[in-house]
């Protein structure tokens, strides 16, 4: 395990630039959801661009122009279909170079150094990476089977701006996994010429962990799901109601939660010390704690009798 060195440290390429930013933004934007909205200038352009769903109806009323780019949020699909779709070709590049050793192509190889892909000279073991990338890949079809066959829409709308940003976000989370590839030219390179010989035990712990977050993400959107089923599994409505059972016994958004479990899984699996991606995990803290909190706000806001006890995003303290 290569350890942190202020050198690495100080080493900010654009991808690391780029997740920082992010991270940046959506820890600001949090904090000023956190100050009293009487100290505030009244924004509503900014709450439309961060708001989405239910959480629009507990926000400022929307610019009239505003709504017309609306779409409707079960778009979200979209999101995995295209991660499914690129990141499955990511994969298969890999998969090629690994056990093939095919080259990247070209473009994929320029567009990775320009990214900042490490160099095979104290790089990622490239089963870490290749790890990741089928964890991304699994989890992205996962959803995507969710969005079809578990969830159940109502008629809210997310804007133009999030669901470009979403399909941009899944092109470039799996880029971010492969530039930890560490590659010899077009090549990766294996340490050692033998993929598993590079398996430690973070790699097992990492899968443990995906494996149970997902399990608790999954639950977690069968229970929001059956609250509009009656028991026959039939839709009967799109009303809001108040979710019990699992992981919802402690936070209001469970999913968000289990979401940042499911990341930091990949960075326990690239063996706790890769920066880039804890710059991931950062962005997808702030930013699910953003969601997180202005969902919280909305079922307060709702319900009358929502448990006092259940906090935004992390169990008994936010």
């Amino acid at each position: 395990m290569a350890p942190w060195t202020g050198a690495e440290l100080s080493m900010l390429n654009p991808l690391r630039a780029l997740w920082l930013t992010l991270a940046t933004a959506f820890l600001v934007t949090l904090l000023l959801q956190l100050v009293p909205a009487s100290l505030l200038p009244d924004c509503s352009l900014f709450q439309y661009l961060i708001r989405y769903g239910k959480t629009k109806a507990a926000g400022p009323p929307r610019p009239a122009a505003c709504r017309a780019f609306d779409i409707p949020k079960r778009y979200f699909s979209h999101f995995y279909i295209i991660s499914v779709v690129w990141n499955g070709f990511l994969l298969w590049c890999l998969i090629q170079s690994l056990f093939l050793g095919a080259p990247f192509p070209n473009w994929l190889h320029g567009l990775l150094r320009i990214l900042g892909a490490s160099q095979f000279e104290g790089g990622e073991p490239a089963l870490s990476a290749f790890l990741v990338l089928v964890f991304l890949w699994l989890h992205s079809l996962r959803r995507l089977f969710e969005c079809f066959y578990i969830s159940v829409f109502s008629n809210a709308t997310i804007n133009i701006v999030q669901y470009c940003f979403g399909l941009v976000y899944y092109v470039l989370i799996g880029l971010t996994v492969l530039s930890q590839v560490p590659l010899d030219g077009r090549n990766v390179y294996v340490i050692g010429k033998n993929l598993l010989m590079q398996a430690r035990w973070f790699h097992i712990l990492g899968m443990l962990m995906f494996v149970w977050s997902s399990a608790h993400q999954y639950k977690c959107h069968v229970i929001l799901s059956n609250l509009r089923k009656n028991k026959a599994g039939v839709v009967i409505h799109c009303n809001h109601s108040i979710p019990f059972g699992d992981w919802f016994e402690y936070v209001s958004s469970p999913n968000y939660l289990a979401e940042l479990m499911i990341y930091i899984s990949m960075a326990v699996t690239f063996g706790f010390h890769n920066i880039t991606w804890w710059l991931v995990v950062t962005y997808v803290f702030f930013s699910q704690a953003l969601a997180a909190f202005l969902s919280h706000k909305f079922y307060e806001s709702k319900f009358v009798s929502y448990p006092k006890h259940r906090k935004a995003f992390l169990p008994f303290f936010f």
